[in-house]
Order: structure tokens, then C-alpha cells, then sequence
């Protein structure tokens, strides 16, 4: 904006370009850019770049599959891998992620990395909430120190 400003206040295209340090002919596409749209001109414009392999509804039908966790009797999974979610999005849509890819996307879905705590199949929920509430403490001994004694 400083080279425009020094474009618009008389100065040479090539000095204004000079002073803020940027070429004579981005000074003129500037310019052009300013006279036909103002200040809104001057904004980077998105880019044209890879479309994305995955759309939006197919992106949010990954998300919900994600949240929802693996189908434990069909998948034989209890909770989604990277890898696995890699083969799921190739049997669905036939598109091939690596794995990191799919940790990319998933952050760009708003999700992260958790892992459950894992638990043993046959431990007795009773027995974790007494634990939990401090029923299996010993009786608390006293702490308080023995004065020595002078001798």
C-alpha cells in the first residue's frame, strides 16, 4: 500500500516500486488491481491448486464414522487405527491415503489422537470404584515424628 500511496501522490512508478522495495511491474499489477476494485483488490486471491480427493459430504461422513467407532463384530476392531481408517476410506470411496494423510485430515476435521484407557475384560467395576473412592486404603498411620530425645 506504501508503493500505491507514493504512486498516487506523484511519484514515478519506479521510485514508488524502489522505496518499498518491491519490482516496478508488481507495482503496476498493484495499481491495476487498486483502480478497478480499491482496497478489496489488494487481497492474495485464492489459489488454484489439487482438488481435494475427498468431498465435503464425504469428509463429514468420515468424521461421523470416526466418532461413532468401529463396528466391533464386523471389523473386529475396538478402536480406529490411522492404517485401518486408510482401508476404510479405500473400500468406501476407492481413494488411497498413507496413513499420516489421514492424521492430517482427521485434524483438519477437528478431530485428535485420543487412546482409551485400557481395560481387562473380566475386571470387576465394584472392586475399580471402591479403589477409586479410597476404600482399599490402609488405615492411615499417624505421621507425626518422634521428638529425640535430649540425652
Amino acid at each position: 500500500m506504501q508503493a500505491i500511496a507514493g504512486a498516487l501522490v506523484g511519484m514515478t512508478r519506479a521510485e514508488a516500486a524502489r522505496l518499498a522495495g518491491m519490482e516496478r511491474q508488481a507495482l503496476r499489477d498493484a495499481v491495476v488491481r487498486y483502480n478497478a476494485e480499491g482496497l478489496a483488490g489488494l487481497h492474495d486471491r485464492p489459489r488454484p491448486g489439487r482438488r481435494p480427493r475427498l468431498d465435503g459430504k464425504q469428509k463429514a461422513t468420515l468424521k461421523q464414522l470416526v466418532l461413532d467407532g468401529p463396528d466391533v463384530e464386523a471389523t473386529g476392531l475396538s478402536a480406529w487405527t490411522l492404517s485401518e481408517l486408510c482401508r476404510e476410506v479405500e473400500e468406501r470411496w476407492g481413494v488411497s491415503y498413507h496413513p499420516s494423510h489421514v492424521g492430517k485430515l482427521m485434524h483438519q476435521l477437528g478431530l485428535s489422537r485420543q487412546k482409551a484407557r485400557p481395560s481387562h475384560p473380566k475386571a470387576d467395576a465394584a472392586a475399580r470404584e471402591a479403589f477409586a473412592k479410597g476404600g482399599c486404603r490402609p488405615p492411615s498411620m499417624t505421621r507425626g515424628r518422634s521428638t529425640p530425645t535430649s540425652a
